[in-house]
């Protein structure tokens, strides 16, 4: 049987990564009781080795930076477990009129006056041999994130939509060969897209192909092909794969709660507050903040701003005000 916790949060927090863990720090320096459920700590950031593009740091890992925002949130108050959700239900009319959220984990029942779903989007994978060895040593699932680690290599895009070749364009311009590399006979992606990548001398499209496997020594040195129409196999030397064949997002267990959409996104509005499902009024209590979200930018930065709206937003409910400027920084004093 759950345990049901004693405690009733302010905010109950979902995810572990960028998004989730600023939420959480901004909660907490609001005096807000907060707890962060995570499966794990970092999310997609976490499978990084070279970040270079987030603010503040010439170039940071993955797994470091999302320590640094770990240990920020539980300065700033926050509390932290490592459970997964699996149920989150409304109490009705238990806050003063106001809803209440029971959130189910394996084991426990939490209580909390808001919730804010922030636990991301998990990147599609390949399942072949080296896929895993490789992960943060060659092979990415972000090309805007990684694509300046490989200038100057020759590197593979798989996948055949509009992520995909926006990936093999972009990378066209600082590497000297992109295969673009697909199991159909044809793209998905705008024509646009498809025209621009047909433009460029240094793309090479392989389709009816598929990665079998993922060979290296200490980082990715190749990857074997097959081509699905005639079975014949062959081996082409790179230095990075970008896996671009889109991502899953697990929303199934909140679709009672909030609207979605065609891809499984919450919808959330621009102070991250969300919806009813089928319905354009706004849901009081839950917000939603990060990748979760329909936002088209999946980066760290992004993430991380949407989670401080979402816990501002939180308090704003929580306060009963609309949203005004409040200065989060303590004048230096003059001596």
């Amino acid at each position: 049987m759950d345990d049901i916790t004693d405690t009733v949060y302010d905010s109950v927090i979902i995810g572990g990564a960028a998004a989730s863990l600023t939420a959480a720090i901004y909660a907490a320096r609001r005096a807000m009781k907060t707890l962060v459920i995570a499966k794990s700590i970092g999310g997609q950031a976490a499978m990084t080795d070279v970040i270079e593009n987030y603010p503040g740091f010439m170039s940071v890992g993955g797994i470091p930076l999302m320590n640094k925002m770990l240990k920020q949130a539980i300065k700033a108050g926050a509390e932290v477990i490592y459970e997964e959700v699996t149920v989150i239900e409304e109490i009705p009319n238990a806050n003063n009129g106001k809803p209440m959220f029971a959130v189910k984990t394996s084991g426990n029942i939490y209580k909390t006056k808001t919730v804010i779903l922030s636990y991301g989007k998990t990147p599609r994978t390949l399942d072949v041999p080296g896929e895993g060895e490789f992960g943060a040593k060659g092979v990415s699932y972000c090309t805007v994130c990684d694509g300046p680690l490989f200038k100057g290599k020759k590197v593979a895009v798989v996948g055949g939509g509009n992520s995909a070749l926006e990936g093999a364009e972009y990378l066209s311009k600082i590497c000297p060969k992109v295969y673009l590399i697909h199991r159909r006979d044809q793209f998905r992606g705008f024509e646009y897209l498809v025209e621009e990548v047909k433009k460029r001398e240094n793309i090479e499209i392989l389709f009816n192909s598929i990665v079998k496997e993922i060979k290296g020594e200490q980082t990715v040195h190749s990857i074997v092909l097959q081509n699905v129409v005639t079975n014949e196999t062959k081996e082409i030397p790179v230095s990075g794969v970008f896996v671009e064949i889109g991502s899953v997002t697990k929303t199934e267990f909140i679709k009672h709660l909030v609207k979605l959409d065609q891809m499984g996104q919450v919808l959330a509005t621009n102070n991250a507050e969300t919806y009813y499902p089928d319905s354009d009024k706004v849901r009081p209590g839950i917000f939603a903040a990060g990748d979760i979200t329909q936002t088209p930018f999946k980066q760290i930065v992004v993430s991380a701003g949407e989670g401080c709206k979402a816990a501002l937003q939180a308090y704003n409910y929580l306060a009963g005000q609309q949203p005004t400027f409040v200065a989060d920084w303590v004048a230096k004093k003059k001596k």
